[in-house]
């Protein structure tokens, strides 16, 4: 086995050529980066002060689009035009841009993908030189069959005519997240992958295919049959189906705030603007009593989802996300009349009830639901698109608004980091138009280090997520690869292809299924040290902690073994400069059995901040890399990188 220091030597070659210190763009996000500065917090545990070296001056940065009374982008204004207060305070605008749609010329702008050695990968998204990405999301976790078919004939309809340059991605939601085209500005391409995929039905909704109207439950068919002595049963079968329902909205509602959370991870590493579009039959974030009196209790089925909300939109806003809800099921009516509705409203006891009780249910989920859609533009500067069969000219709109606005960005009177919420107020001295942007934000610090996090603690951030919650995300089979950390990951087999290893490599934890013979592969890891945490600590020196993780998949995206190495960094001034020169590069070996193919999810996860960055590779793709020769023997002068 190679020395650690040989490995570091092969690895300094294999992405010398690639050029990692310079593939990050600098960019604005919802809060920036200062000059340096040094930032004092306290010490969970010390009390002592400690002092950060990524010290930052908050910069909000928001996002206007401005239209006129047809809804055409008006462009030319000026900053004097704009007048912009938070919490009711007027604030100096610092930065003023203008953007537009992006033309057929403009598509050649993009900058390109930088050339990797063959095993080599990288979270580095390439990024327009100007305006705005889109990303559509297809919702199938909460969208009925029916409903998914007429959105993708909908979406096919609109890329017959697509602006050129026009940069797209597709984003499939089931239980989980998943890739189905990265960006592009070719519609070939998206039209393709529309016309390929197949819709996918959601275990967590009643009507899995869309249009089955209203059936009797079973407490209805236990009332029409009017059993004396059964009151008491028919209303316990009732709670206990509200709470089924309630609990698959729950479901729904975390697997939906997860995904958001992803794509915005995935989004950080991107600058400017990004539109998201997101197609759904049903947007179940806000969860309310249910109040039509089928219940005893009306709390009964009661979760809620504001924490996990408000994480979500400071997350979406931070990576200046703008998301654009489009309700899949168009013009709606009352379910009640559809000839699908097979409820028994002919029982002269309960009927005028029961239809009574589902109207009422049909407007006041249907009034919660575009509540959330419009909270949710609202707070990121969106538009939500309700009641209308025109999803074509929706997307159209989204896409064409979106990629028309003007930013500006402001560093607040009111430097408090509190968490409260910040409200905006954007007015234009030109009358007759129309604004949207982020109403406001929560004044938390994006930068803030948990000085007591560990590496197995499930410890929970302010209002968001648990460590463990973020781990999952990061660490899915298929998921969109975080780009909080940027880096570079080179991974090539250590055995021959005619040779195999009964035992997995040292340090893995296989699963208890997981059986030989092995093949082990090499994981050298490149790592932004810009996007980790130094701080000073009470023992006068400077420290970080992270770790590398690798979970290795099956084809079935079955977990079959995982290595997790967590790295102390303690030194000084002069060692971190050393190391910011240098770069940071780690190594790791993991094994996958012979046969078969596997999927490596490789990521480094920062302990104090809970930030991650990821890729996800293939074995079918590296198991024919050849190895790079061995290094020179220890002591000797390295050779240069050719």
């Amino acid at each position: 086995m190679l020395s650690r220091a040989g490995f570091i030597w092969i690895v300094a070659g294999m992405f010398a050529a690639s050029g990692f210190a310079q593939s990050k763009p600098a960019a604005p996000a919802a809060t920036s980066q200062a000059a340096p500065a040094a930032q004092t917090q306290q010490s969970p545990t010390t009390q002592a002060p400690v002092t950060t070296l990524k010290a930052n001056a908050q910069l909000v940065v928001v996002d206007v689009v401005v239209t006129d009374s047809s809804h055409k982008a008006v462009h030319g204004l000026t900053a004097n035009d704009f007048k912009l207060a938070e919490s009711g305070v007027p604030q100096v605008v610092k930065n003023f841009e203008e953007h537009s749609a992006l033309t057929a010329a403009d598509a050649t702008r993009f900058a390109p993908m930088p050339k990797l050695p063959a095993g080599v990968y990288t979270n580095y998204t390439p990024a327009p030189a100007s305006g705005a990405v889109n990303l559509v999301l297809l919702d199938a976790l909460n969208t009925p069959l029916a409903d998914q078919s007429y959105v993708r004939a909908q979406l096919l309809a609109y890329l017959k005519a697509t602006p050129p340059g026009t940069r797209v991605a597709i984003f499939g939601l089931t239980t989980h997240l998943i890739i189905l085209q990265g960006f592009t500005s070719d519609p070939e391409v998206l039209r393709r992958v529309l016309e390929k995929g197949v819709g996918k039905s959601s275990v967590l909704l009643d009507d899995q295919v869309g249009g089955g109207g209203i059936q009797n439950s079973v407490a209805d068919d236990m009332e029409d049959m009017d059993i004396p002595g059964t009151e008491q049963m028919i209303a316990n079968m009732r709670d206990f189906e509200a709470q089924t329902q309630s609990f698959q909205l729950q479901l729904r509602a975390k697997y939906t705030l997860d995904a958001m959370n992803q794509i915005a991870r995935y989004l950080a590493a991107i600058p400017g603007r990004k539109n998201l579009i997101w197609f759904s039959g049903s947007f179940p974030i806000d969860i309310l009593p249910d109040t039509s009196g089928t219940q005893s209790d009306p709390f009964a089925g009661v979760a809620s989802s504001e924490d996990e909300f408000r994480d979500t939109v400071a997350l979406l806003g931070r990576s200046q996300v703008s998301v654009y809800p489009i309700d899949a099921r168009g013009l709606m009516t009352s379910p009640v009349f559809q000839a699908t509705t097979t409820r028994n409203y002919a029982n002269p006891k309960t009927g005028v009830q029961r239809m009574n009780q589902d109207q009422q249910k049909f407007f006041s989920d249907t009034a919660a639901e575009h509540a959330t859609m419009n909270e949710m533009a609202d707070a990121t500067g969106g538009k939500a698109f309700v009641n209308t069969n025109g999803l074509t000219q929706a997307v159209a709109t989204a896409i064409d608004e979106g990629s028309n606005f003007y930013t500006l960005s402001y560093t607040p009177t009111n430097s408090a980091r509190d968490g409260k919420l910040r409200k905006i107020k954007i007015e234009v001295a030109r009358p007759g138009v129309n604004l949207a942007y982020r109403k406001g934000y929560y004044a938390d610090d994006p930068q803030k280090v948990n000085l007591a996090m560990k590496p197995d603690a499930a410890t929970t951030t302010a209002n968001g997520p648990t460590t463990m919650d973020t781990l999952r995300l990061a660490m899915t089979r298929g998921a969109p690869t975080s780009a909080e950390i940027l880096i570079k990951v080179g991974v090539m087999p250590l055995t021959p292809k005619t040779q195999t290893e009964e035992k997995a490599a040292a340090g893995n934890q296989p699963s208890p299924k997981m059986q030989g013979p092995y093949r082990r592969y090499s994981v050298n890891c490149a790592i932004e040290p810009r996007d980790l945490v130094f701080f000073h600590a009470s023992d006068g020196k400077i420290h970080s902690d992270f770790s590398t993780i690798i979970f290795a998949y099956s084809a079935e995206g079955e977990l079959v073994n995982m290595q997790i190495s967590t790295m102390h960094f303690v030194g000084t001034l002069d060692d971190v400069k050393a190391l910011f020169a240098q770069g940071i590069i780690r190594h790791d070996e993991i094994s996958t059995p012979a046969k078969g193919e596997y999927f490596l999810r490789i990521a480094v996860h920062d302990l104090h901040r809970d930030r991650y960055g990821a890729v996800e590779v293939a074995t079918s793709e590296v198991r024919n890399v050849v190895p790079l020769p061995p290094p020179p023997p220890a002591g000797a002068e390295a050779a240069p990188a050719k």
